[in-house]
This record gives C-alpha cells, sequence and structure tokens, in this order.
C-alpha cells in the first residue's frame, strides 16, 4: 500500500526522545521528511541533525548560539530562527503533518498548542502538557480535530490496546518499572546521590525525566496525562509496578479480559507508532525471547517511600490548577537537585509545600494556567532557599 511521505516537526531534537525519533526516521526516509527541528542549547547536534536531514528551518531557543547555527546552515539554505515565539509559528506552518513535542518540561505547552490550533496531528512525548492543563488542551484538539498520538511507551501501549476496540474500559493498568530505588529503604533513598537517582535500571532517558522515573513522580505524571487522553475517571487507573518493563500497560476490559502491549524497552517502537500510525514498520529493535524470560512480577506501588505518587493522585482529585502546581513544583525541585541544592529526599518535600500553600482554581483559563505554573514555582524556590 502506497502512503503519502508525512512532513515532521520535531521539538526537542536532540533530546533523548528527539535523537530516537530522527533514527526511526533515518531508518525510512521514503516516509517520513523532516521539515522543522528545534533545540534549547544544544547548538552543536542540532547543527549535525539539521546537515543530515536538511529540514527547511531549525530553531535555537538560546539566543546567544543563533549567530553560531545561522552561520553553520546557511550554506545548506536552511533557515534559521531563534526563541519559543518562532516555534509557536513555524509548527503552523502548512508544510507540516506531524508535531512531535519532545522538549521538557512546561516548556512544551505553548507551542503543542500553537500546532492543536492548526490542526496538526500531535506525537505527544510531552507528558507535562497534559498535566498542568489536560482539560484545556483536549478541549482545545476536539476542537480543532487535532489527533493526539501518545509517544510515552505506557500510553502508547493503551492505545495499542484500544486500537480499533469499542467495549468501554473498566480499568488501566499503568505499569511502571520502579527505577533505581525499587528495593531501597526510606533512609537511602533520601540520601540518594545523583549518580544513583540518574542510574535507571531499565531505560535511557534524558536526566529530568530519570529523577522523575527514581522518584516514581514520572509515573503520578503518566497517572494525569492517561486521565486526559483516555478520558477515564482517576479511580479507574491503578499503578503496577512491573521491573522486567516487558510489559508497557494494560486495559481491562467489562467482561475481565486484559489486554497488554509487550517488547523490549526500547522508545523507538511508539516513536514510530506515533509518527506512522496506524502503519507499523519495521525497525532494527531486539525482540522478545519468550523462552528466556525467566518471569514476570508486578506489585503495588509503595507510596510510603515514594511520596511524590500519592501527591499526583491527591492532586488529580482536586482538580483544577492543583495539577499544574505540582508539576511546576516538581520541576523546581527536580532542577534544584540536580545542581545539588537539596537532597533527593527533599523534593517530596518541595512539591508537598508548594501544593499546600497553594491557591486552588476550580476551572482555570489557559492565562490562570499561566500564572499558576508561575506563582508555584516562586513558592518551590523561595522553600528550597529556606532548607
Amino acid at each position: 500500500m502506497e502512503v503519502l511521505k508525512r512532513h515532521i516537526a520535531i521539538l526537542g531534537s536532540t533530546g533523548s526522545i528527539g535523537t530516537q525519533a530522527l533514527d526511526v526516521i533515518s531508518q525510512h526516509p521514503e516516509a517520513f521528511q523532516v521539515e522543522l527541528l528545534t533545540a534549547n542549547s544544544n547548538s552543536q547536534l542540532l547543527i549535525e541533525q539539521a546537515a543530515q536531514f536538511k529540514p527547511n528551518a531549525v530553531v535555537i531557543c538560546d539566543e546567544s548560539r543563533y549567530d553560531e547555527v545561522q552561520s553553520a546552515l546557511d550554506p545548506l539554505d536552511i533557515k534559521v530562527f531563534t526563541g519559543i515565539d518562532s516555534i509557536c509559528s513555524l509548527v503552523q506552518s502548512e508544510d507540516i503533518d506531524i508535531v512531535l513535542t519532545a522538549m521538557v518540561g512546561f516548556s512544551g505547552l505553548r507551542p503543542t498548542i500553537a500546532a492543536i490550533e492548526a490542526s496538526k496531528t500531535i506525537a505527544l512525548a510531552n507528558k507535562e502538557t497534559l498535566v498542568a492543563a489536560g482539560e484545556i488542551v483536549t478541549g482545545l484538539a476536539l476542537k480543532h480535530k487535532a489527533a493526539i498520538v501518545p509517544v510515552d511507551s505506557e500510553h502508547s501501549a493503551i492505545f495499542q490496546c484500544l486500537a480499533g476496540n469499542c467495549s468501554p474500559i473498566e480499568k488501566i493498568l499503568l505499569t511502571g518499572s520502579g527505577g533505581p530505588f525499587l528495593n531501597a529503604t526510606k533512609k537511602e533513598i533520601f540520601n540518594a546521590t545523583k549518580e544513583q537517582a540518574l542510574n535507571h535500571p531499565r531505560w535511557k532517558m534524558g536526566a529530568k525525566v530519570t529523577i522523575d522515573s527514581a522518584s516514581l513522580m514520572n509515573k503520578g505524571l503518566e497517572l494525569i496525562e492517561a486521565r486526559w487522553l483516555f478520558n477515564t475517571e482517576p479511580k479507574d487507573i491503578e499503578v503496577v509496578i512491573h521491573p522486567q518493563s516487558i510489559i508497557h500497560s494494560m486495559v481491562q476490559f467489562e467482561d475481565g479480559t486484559v489486554m497488554a502491549q509487550m517488547s523490549i524497552p526500547d522508545m523507538r517502537i511508539p516513536i514510530q507508532y506515533a509518527i506512522g500510525y496506524p502503519l507499523r514498520r519495521r525497525l532494527d529493535t531486539q525482540r522478545i525471547d519468550f523462552a528466556q524470560l525467566a518471569s514476570m512480577t508486578f506489585f503495588k506501588p509503595d507510596i510510603e517511600r515514594f511520596p511524590c505518587l500519592g501527591y499526583a493522585y491527591e492532586a488529580l482529585r482536586e482538580g483544577g490548577n492543583a495539577t499544574c502546581i505540582m508539576n511546576a513544583a516538581n520541576e523546581v525541585a527536580v532542577a534544584a537537585f540536580l545542581q545539588g541544592k537539596i537532597r533527593f529526599g527533599q523534593i517530596p518535600e518541595v512539591i508537598n509545600h508548594t501544593m499546600s500553600v497553594s491557591s486552588i482554581i476550580p476551572t482555570p483559563d489557559l492565562e490562570s494556567i499561566f500564572l499558576t505554573n508561575d506563582s508555584a514555582r516562586q513558592t518551590a524556590e523561595d522553600f528550597i532557599k529556606k532548607l
């Protein structure tokens, strides 16, 4: 079956998801054309990517690196822009079919909304977009008829389990590896070093998401994301620890049937499914050898040792701008930990404090979300100074 080539914008092309997306695209040049690449400050890698994939344009958000990128790419006739406003404008180009949003954190919200307003298909790898403004974003997607296809391995698994299935969901089973501190004591977790927290046993990811995985906040963010992606009540989403990371999530239906998606941990699999949906294309990924798969285990997460997951449940139940407050505090706390300003065990303390003193807005608009993010970040930063 002949399929038209898809023209793709990759927001955050120099990060973990972005580089793996380009690897997928390089394996299928007949199917994909890169139109736009963006990076925050990694100018050298952005230049290398642009030279290989020949996009129409690139954006380097760090203005101090603009001249370097422009000088390198001018001979290749590749347009160079800088700043978040440029990204928001360029993603609306008629030449772009799919926008892969792989920017880190709250910064991905504005470009995602801009792409939705232009009715682009969104390959969503920026979970903070739905965590901070899930109801607003999904409402806009419906209004502008913009499809949102998840890239996260867990949400991709759920999406795949639901493909072609018209039956109501009884429960979503959201799996997680448990991270590097799965068997650590509460004291060991509290005093964990940056090197220990970044040493994930299953996945190779960027620093922010790896720290979130170590605290189980990543599973909390995914819990909130799943609520909006699949229009599911919080009580019908259950987090299950699965250390082997072979089953990437499951869906339970009303007759008791459970469907699961399985593969070796490799983010290129959900990436190719998102940008190529509904087709699957061959990848040079490792296959599961069931004869060598000794066992698969599952158990409930320990909220006492990993309170961040509990805060995510609490924020989701609270509703309104509560999840935005939680996300902002977490971003600030993770950055502070990576900079050596606080201990790992103080990340949940920052989140708990910020959530407890911030004002809840039951039905926030988009402006309120941006104000909430700024206010919560300031509250978290002020609290960190006192620790």
